[in-house]
């Protein structure tokens, strides 16, 4: 097809095709004196031309520039008209130059369709666009990028302007869509009016936005609010020049404020719940010619009825709160904000001061008030500090971990309480619920409440994420090192009347060695999973936990363990498990991580179970997780006959020495006849047991080489050879305030490294006397004591233990 464009001489237009950039002419432009890349058309010419393809779009793009002088001449008022018709279906751009006096600025008036500013790099749906930029002598400064089918109806600016408007090869349109309305001295770069209908929200930006408003100037957007709505401003992104003189500023000319026009910084809470229309001004400052920096400004103004409770006012009473802050936020924040699109939630602490997010801080009462329709999408997120630099000022204090009052009053869900617990290296945090227990959340053994409590250790070092907690369970307190920080997470409605019942409390205790201490007293009939810190990522390297089990004393616990090892490699150290009952020479039961862990087994006393981290190999991690079952102690019926039958001897020997007192009072005495086979010792009262401690090696624990097995008795073996033992070398600590220990080296090796010296059994303590046998005679020997001694040196054998338990324990 041929193209013939015929442009007036006097309608000061011109014409350029040319091809896109970027592309190689594959397509050319034929006419009578040959073929063209590129097409020029100026005003009074009159041109026929075709392509040589039948897709020119694709290649091709069309400029049309018309100059207007409304300086020497009249100016062309009403509408713009796309000029010239019978143009080919190309990508178009229609420039109009306006020229105009700054002291008669020009006003230009869009159809009812109106135009939405867009941030740049931004696209249109339709991709028809309109760019406005403003000529003041010889500087440009481009007011704005907008697409079809928004608020702005007028824009008003000083001096000339430049208009384009860009239409893809496929657009049906065929008006310009605004018209040169008016000429008026404005005194200011320019005036945007927006017109708002219903509720809605219009975003807009700062001319040269994000390169920044021009230097001491003046602009105004005026907003046309109908008057039974409400409008608030905010500003979504904004940054401030180095000024020299004068003050970045925003001013409000509000109809009926008592203080026209209000000034506001950009920093400020800006204007909210506005009644009707207003008009809103910003104000540069001359800049620092060397370090100018950039002011600009991107805000939203929201558009909505008023809310029928807007006037109800809740109070918020936190003047005897320390150290604390409250943020009414949207749902989700921070991570994300509502749309613009979305309806709009306020939270206003005075009637003309509200925001989405709004934050009080302690110290002051507070009477708030929303502007929403529903307040299910709002949320309360709080955070309150509760330091101590000197353990003698803060040892004996309690502190509640409670929400206040205030705070569960508000008509909002709680989303988080946040408490951040400080100390000094010195000083350590116990955290305790005296009458509820705190329960682990372990996949075994979940929280159902509508709460919970995230507990996060910090030290210089690493962080350790300690579990999350809830309450009812079987854990009475956790002392940690350094700073905690407790997070109270909620997860229904339930809260509200479930918080009542908060019984979580703080306080700081002298420094303690392990990273952590759990304090573990269940109930007798539950089943309690405990698991190791930082589940599922594991212990971090060189961290110690301990775990102190209260064992009932009419009950039984036993331990077991979820898998067979620890799971980890170790590249640095060891990574160890110890268990030990607090009893006076309880055995400590070691594993070192290539060893099986101990099997099921029956703890009769209150004991520790701790757990030390080596440093792993590669992305192994130290994950172990434990189970504590009760059940009532069975008497052994062996030591209840045992009893009786000692109890029946002492009483027939009670018996026969009393009858032979009184028969050697009543007899004649009889004529002594010396006889020298009679032992002439004087008789001495026989102890209850027959063989004493020191004759049988009965509080002795041995030792039988490598198979680590520990004996309660040692019976004759009529002189047999000794194997080789050592003594167990028990807990040295002091009992009930510390935690078992790993040894620094393997316990088995010190072991065999210790039966190897031949040293001698060391007795239980360094006090250990017998208190149940009498003295030898000093005088001399009796007559069997050649033979008792030589039964006391010979019963040196070692028998093996018969196990009652199947899982391996002695009684």
């Amino acid at each position: 097809a041929s193209f013939t464009i015929s442009l007036h001489k006097v309608d000061n237009t011109t014409v350029m095709i040319k091809l896109r950039p970027g592309l190689s002419p594959n397509c050319q432009i034929l006419m009578k004196n040959g073929v063209w890349s590129e097409l020029k058309i100026k005003p009074g010419e009159n041109v026929t031309f075709t392509f040589t393809c039948s897709t020119p779009e694709k290649y091709f793009i069309t400029e049309i520039q018309k100059n207007i002088d409304c300086v020497s001449g009249p100016c062309p008022f009403g509408d713009v008209h796309l000029y010239p018709p019978g143009l080919p279906r190309l990508n178009r751009t229609y420039i109009w130059d306006v020229k105009a006096s700054t002291k008669a600025g020009l006003e230009l008036k869009f159809s009812t369709s109106w135009l939405r500013q867009i941030r740049p790099g931004e696209t249109c749906p339709d991709s028809i666009s309109y760019n406005i930029n403003s000529c003041i002598d010889n500087a440009t400064v481009n007011i704005g990028t907008f697409c079809r089918n928004g608020s702005v109806s007028r824009v008003k600016l000083l001096g000339g302007v430049v208009m384009s408007l860009h239409l893809p090869w496929h657009s049906p349109l065929t008006t310009s869509g605004f018209n040169i309305a008016n000429r008026a001295s404005i005194k200011r770069l320019c005036i945007i009016e927006s017109t708002l209908k219903g509720e809605s929200s219009v975003t807009l930006m700062s001319p040269n936005y994000p390169l920044g408003f021009p230097e001491d100037e003046l602009m105004t957007w005026q907003f046309l609010i109908p008057p039974n709505m409400r409008a608030s401003v905010f500003f979504h992104n904004y940054s401030l020049s180095n000024c020299e003189r004068k003050e970045e500023r925003v001013e409000y000319y509000i109809p009926g404020s008592p203080s026209n026009p209000e000034v506001f910084k950009l920093s400020d809470s800006q204007p909210a719940n506005i009644a009707g229309s207003f008009n809103m001004s910003l104000q540069g400052c001359d800049q620092d010619a060397q370090n100018p920096g950039i002011l600009r400004l991107l805000f939203q103004v929201v558009v909505q009825h008023p809310q029928v409770d807007e006037n109800v006012t809740h109070l918020v009473d936190l003047s005897k709160e320390k150290n604390m802050t409250v943020t009414i936020h949207w749902e989700g924040w921070p991570s994300r904000m509502p749309l613009m699109s979305e309806p709009m939630c306020l939270i206003c602490k005075d009637p003309r001061t509200c925001d989405r997010v709004l934050t009080l801080t302690s110290g002051a009462v507070y009477r708030i008030s929303f502007l929403c329709k529903d307040l299910s999408r709002l949320r309360i997120t709080a955070e309150k500090g509760i330091g101590c630099m000197d353990i003698r000022w803060c040892q004996r204090k309690i502190y509640s971990l409670s929400v206040p009052k205030a705070i569960t009053r508000l008509p909002i869900r709680l989303h988080k309480f946040i408490w951040k617990l400080l100390a000094t290296d010195l000083i350590n945090i116990e955290i305790m619920s005296p009458s509820l227990k705190l329960q682990q959340h372990v996949p075994e053994q979940r929280c159902n409440t509508s709460y919970s409590y995230s507990i996060v250790s910090a030290t210089p070092e690493t962080e350790l994420n300690v579990g999350v907690f809830c309450l009812g369970g079987s854990i009475e307190k956790i002392q940690m090192r350094n700073n905690i920080t407790i997070s109270l997470k909620t997860f229904s409605k339930g809260f509200i009347n479930e918080s009542v019942s908060q019984d979580l409390k703080m306080s700081f205790v002298p420094h303690i060695k392990d990273e952590c201490i759990f304090t573990v007293s269940p109930n007798p009939k539950a089943k309690v999973y405990l698991q190791t810190p930082n589940w599922p990522y594991g212990l971090p390297p060189y961290v110690s936990v301990s775990w102190f089990i209260v064992v009932p004393s009419k009950q039984t616990a036993r331990l077991g363990f979820s898998k067979d090892r620890m799971g980890v490699a170790c590249e640095t150290g060891r990574a160890y498990i110890n268990i030990k009952e607090e009893t006076l020479g309880a055995e400590e039961i070691v594993r070192r991580e290539d060893e099986l862990l101990p099997q099921p087994r029956n703890m009769h006393y209150n004991f520790w179970v701790n757990v030390s981290n080596c440093k792993p190999v590669d992305k192994t991690q130290l994950t172990l997780q434990f189970w504590v079952t009760f059940a009532d102690k069975q008497i052994d019926l062996g030591i209840i006959l045992a009893v009786v039958a000692g109890a029946g001897v002492l009483t027939v020997i009670g018996l026969t020495v009393f009858c032979v007192k009184k028969k050697k009072k009543t007899q004649t005495p009889m004529v002594g006849v010396y006889n020298a086979n009679v032992n002439t010792q004087i008789p001495r009262k026989k102890g209850l047991f027959r063989k004493g401690r020191q004759n049988n090696e009965s509080h002795v624990y041995a030792v039988i080489d490598d198979a680590v097995v520990y004996g309660h008795l040692l019976k004759e073996s009529n002189g047999s050879v000794a194997p080789e033992v050592d003594v167990y070398r028990p807990f040295d600590g002091p009992i009930g305030s510390l935690p078992p220990s790993p040894s620094p080296f393997s316990f088995r090796k010190d072991i065999k490294r210790s039966s190897n010296t031949g040293e001698k059994p060391l007795p239980l303590t360094d006090t250990d006397e017998d208190t149940y046998t009498f003295a030898q005679q000093k005088s001399g020997p009796s007559e069997d004591s050649g033979d008792a001694n030589e039964k006391v040196m010979g019963d040196t054998s070692v028998p093996l233990l018969e196990n009652k338990e199947q899982d391996g324990l002695v009684e």
